[in-house]
């Protein structure tokens, strides 16, 4: 099972009544939520595993069918425990499998419940020995994208969720790969990426995939780890061809990180463009991460800010409301593992967006 157009239709009906329009969006043929739970950060213990637990099922309840993890985040807790809240409430009959979106990521090394003392003996016993990857083919000690590992992870991952198929499979901070090798082989190796990505889509294990980045796209074209949007387009088209399923892209996007919006880094044929209206123009959806930065936006925000967000009760509430009203911006993923906040931060669904004009204010003096 996997999110449908139905599913997701059934979902945002229910919840209407404690959402405004405009707070579901379309991903393709679903309907999915302006603001999605993040499930990054934590200690990788048990108490935190409760915590996230909690907060899912309610962020669910509250009209949030976005849930978003990484095989690395929380040493593959969190990856687990999301497994564990949907099996709870489909069980509780609170919610069906079809209704949610469910995402993660793959690239990075991840532990198994915890940091082993010795890394590289854990790296070498997991991944070297089996095979799946030989030490060339690692970069910055952390990262890897080749086929056979990539594909090994998905795997791992669709085991720890508890999926039959997972919605959206990212590729993690790609461009670490660009700290050690030359951009004709990070271009082969995107390539070779895509094509098992592209077939697990045809095998049923994941539905679409994309990029989930840190600073790729939103650096300049001259900077080494600089992301072309439209290249990676161009990869997955050759690879997939018009049908491709390349579809979502992830980056940082708050009142603090807003080059998104506001920067020229992309480029579609001759024209400059920002990468939030290079992804409208190529027909990718745009997922927010670090919508509040981490709590660091979620207090001490300016009057100016203040003034163009009324109606709202707390910073944490305006800056995700900044996220989902910019132009062109999905969904506004934010890391929620306590019910308290879960409730404050989803009452912004009950809000209309704030217009552009508003917006706008906020980069004029």
């Amino acid at each position: 099972m996997f999110a449908t157009t139905e599913g997701t239709d059934r979902y945002q009906k229910r919840l209407a009544g404690g959402a405004q329009s405009g707070h579901f969006r379309r991903l393709g043929d679903l309907y999915v939520s302006s603001i999605g739970l993040g499930t990054y950060l934590g200690n990788s213990d048990s108490s935190t595993d409760r915590l996230y637990q909690q907060s899912i099922i309610r962020a669910v309840e509250l009209g949030c069918n976005v849930l978003d993890t990484a095989i690395n985040y929380r040493c593959q807790r969190s990856e687990r425990l999301i497994g564990q809240a949907l099996s709870w409430l489909a069980r509780e009959g609170k919610l069906q499998r079809n209704e949610v979106i469910v995402s993660t990521k793959g690239g990075f090394l991840p532990y198994d419940e915890a940091p082993p003392p010795d890394a590289w003996a854990f790296i070498q016993e997991n991944f070297i020995t089996p095979g799946i990857f030989s030490p060339q083919e690692i970069v910055a000690g952390c990262h890897c994208i080749t086929p056979r590992y990539i594909q090994n992870q998905l795997d791992q991952s669709l085991k720890n969720l508890g999926l039959s198929c997972i919605d959206i499979y990212y590729l993690h901070n790609p461009e670490t790969q660009l700290e050690e090798i030359s951009r004709e082989e990070f271009v082969q190796r995107i390539r070779s990426a895509f094509e098992v990505l592209e077939e697990s889509v045809r095998l049923g294990k994941i539905r679409m995939y994309g990029t989930a980045t840190w600073e790729g796209y939103r650096r300049a074209p001259s900077i080494r780890g600089y992301l072309s949007l439209e290249k990676m387009v161009e990869l997955a088209r050759e690879v997939g061809g018009e049908g491709h399923h390349f579809k979502v892209i992830q980056l940082p996007y708050n009142l603090a990180m807003p080059e998104a919006f506001v920067s020229k880094t992309q480029r579609i044929g001759e024209l400059e463009m920002s990468l939030l209206d290079a992804a409208r123009h190529l027909g990718i959806y745009v997922m927010a991460s670090a919508s509040v930065n981490q709590r660091h936006l979620t207090k001490d925000l300016s009057q100016h800010v203040r003034e163009v967000f009324p109606g709202l009760e707390t910073d944490a509430q305006r800056a995700i409301q900044f996220v989902r009203s910019t132009p062109g911006m999905g969904t506004a993923l934010v890391g929620m593992k306590q019910v308290a906040h879960v409730e404050e931060n989803l009452r912004v669904a009950r809000m209309p967006m704030t217009d552009q004009e508003q917006v706008l204010k906020l980069f004029t003096k």
